[in-house]
Formats: structure tokens, sequence, C-alpha cells
């Protein structure tokens, strides 16, 4: 659907060198990066606020470099909302259609679909000084698809907001793509990449190094920066089995492949996610542990190397997990590749998105 080819965009000392990266139509791509690695600025190229210095964006096999914003059919959601202060909510949201001349019945029709499915309707007279900033993306939400975009570019759209309403706005930008929108969403943030995208492009300094479904960049980082960059060795596809409640707590047993379960802890479970383990968070014992963790697995250790934390040691317990250890732990424990272990960790270390 959207195809870019080698664009190049140099802005004073920074520069985007030959970036490339193809969005399927119904994707919902995340680019991710830190901060200053060119993603919004790939943004401004795709919208057409900027025009590249080389290469090409094709929309549908058509080359649109140099066409006109308003041409497009791409909608952009700036970071900062970028609402009109002196118009009302539903005045924001008519804006584009008045502009495109719309009829006014078609208008009113479009305020109160949005209204309804981004839960502002009780919004609509007031002015955005008075908004929340959740309240505010839900109405730049909303101006934005009143003019139907093939594509939705939202711009960091989760950094000003705390937990809660992070979690209000995730769920609407799960809506909005279940109803088949396709979206390419800037953040720094791997979590939201994991909650939320299909597909997965890692920048860094002007560069895009890594594209891939969450599974192939988070288990298989292309090369050291996106290792660290991620920070996360032992990520799966897990699917909810069943609820327990017993000494640990209430529990929810989440199945990862190859009849290895784990024991997970979450308040929003959903059927289907990713589950994350950091490798500090992992035990390793010579005999299976008597602790308080609730996830006790045993394996054959796989590899042994240094890592970026101390000593990394992979064990198949149906699945690899990767632990973390120091030193003096690999020599008093005496591991060596080929020998048996426990590995153990509570069920609050392990992180559950759902999907």
């Amino acid at each position: 659907m959207l195809e870019i080819k080698n664009i190049s965009k140099k802005l004073g000392s920074f520069a985007i060198s030959n970036a490339s990266l193809k969005v399927d139509k119904e994707d919902y791509c995340v680019i991710l990066g830190k901060s200053g690695s060119g993603k919004s600025l790939l943004l401004e190229l795709i919208a057409g606020i900027l025009s590249p210095d080389m290469g090409k964006i094709l929309l549908d096999n058509k080359d649109i470099t140099d066409s006109k914003t308003h041409n497009r059919k791409i909608g952009l959601v700036f970071q900062d909302w970028a609402l009109f202060p002196h118009l009302s909510v539903q005045e924001n949201i008519a804006y584009a259609l008045k502009v495109q001349k719309v009829k006014p019945d078609t208008i009113q029709n479009k305020i109160l679909q949005l209204s309804e499915e981004m839960e502002i309707g009780h919004l609509l007279e007031r002015r955005p000084e008075s908004l929340s900033g959740g309240e505010k993306q839900r109405v730049a939400l909303a101006r934005t698809m009143a003019s139907e975009p093939r594509i939705l570019l939202l711009d960091e759209p989760l950094v000003s907001l705390d937990i809660q309403l992070r979690t209000g706005i995730m769920s609407l930008l799960r809506k909005i793509h279940q109803k088949g929108q396709t979206i390419i969403h800037v953040t720094h943030d791997y979590e939201e990449a994991i909650a939320l995208g299909t597909r997965i492009a890692v920048m860094n300094n002007g560069e895009i190094i890594q594209t891939g479904s969450p599974e192939e960049v988070f288990q298989h980082p292309k090369n050291e920066f996106v290792a660290n960059f991620i920070g996360i060795r032992n990520f799966f596809r897990g699917t909810i089995e069943t609820e327990n409640s017993g000494d640990s707590g209430n529990t929810i047993n989440v199945s990862i492949g190859r009849n290895t379960s784990l024991c997970i802890t979450t308040q929003d479970p959903g059927k289907e996610g990713y589950v994350m383990i950091r490798g500090e968070e992992i035990v390793i014992s010579n005999e299976r542990s008597n602790s308080s963790a609730c996830n006790n697995l045993e394996g054959l250790i796989k590899e042994i190397y240094p890592g970026n934390s101390g000593i990394e040691v992979i064990v198949d317990v149906g699945v690899l997990l990767i632990a973390n250890i120091t030193k003096n732990s690999l020599k008093k424990l005496h591991l060596t590749t080929g020998k048996r272990v426990w590995l153990s960790f509570k069920a609050s270390a392990v992180k559950y998105l759902h999907r």
C-alpha cells in the first residue's frame, strides 16, 4: 500500500539516509527508536509537510513524493495535538470537511459518528483549553479521521498521558485499527510497539535498521544496537489458559509453546498477548527452588556466554529462556553446557501485554 524507497533528507546537522519501508493495507506499523532518531521527520516526509532530497514515496503504486499534503489522503496527528484553540470540539472535527465543502448534513452525521466512536459526545461544545490530555488526543484523532485518511500517522500519541489515560487511548487505537485503518505510529516505548504493532521498524540515527513482526524484531534483534535498545531477551507470544487462586494470590497460566506455561499476574489478561521476562529476574539452581516463586522449570543448559550485564545462560525448558547471572554464580553452581538445572522466578516478574 505505502512504500518508501531510499528516502534521504538533510536538516541542519541531522539526516535521514536511504530509508526504505513497506506498509501493507491494514498494517499497524510502529516506528520504534530513541529520541532524535528521525522518526517524526520521517512522518513529516510521508505526510508531505517536507519534501525528501532523494527517494520516492508510493501509495498504491502511485508516486506521491511531490504531491501536496491535502491530496495524499494521509492524516497526521501531531504529538501536541495542534487543535484550533478558538474552535469548539465539534468545529475542530468539522474543519477539514468544511474546507472540502462537504454538505452540512454529511458533516453533522460524521461529527456524531466520530464523537460516539471516540467517546467525546459530551465534549462537543467545549474548547480545547478545557480538555484533559486524553480528551485532546481523542478530539485530535476524531478531527483527523473525519477526512477518512488511507493512512493514519501518529506522532508519539501516548507520550504526555498518564498510565490510566494511556490504557484508554491504546484501547481506542486498537479499535480504530480493527476496523481496517492502516496506521503508522512512532514511539520510543517498546511496550507500545509490542501492545499495538503488527509490524515494527527500528530506527537509529536516521536509518531504518530492522523491520519485521514483533516476534522477529524482539526475538531476533539484527544487531547489537537493536538488542541493547530493546533490552528484552525473553520474549514470547502467549495464550491465556486458566486462572488460579492459591498461596501466590490470584494468578493466570499462560502458554508460551511446546507444553510450556508460565504463572503470571495481570490486571488486563485478554486472550492473546506477549510475554516478557528480564534475564536478571530468573534464578538458576541445581535443585528445585523452595522459594515462593510459582514458576519452577527444569531444563537443559544449551549455551553460556558473556553478556552486557554478566553471564547469559540459555536454558531449554520447552522454550529457550535466558538468565543473567554473575561470574561468581557460574562458578558456585558449576554450570556447564549440557547440565540440567532449575529456573525459578515470581509471577510478578513476568510482564504480559495483551493484543
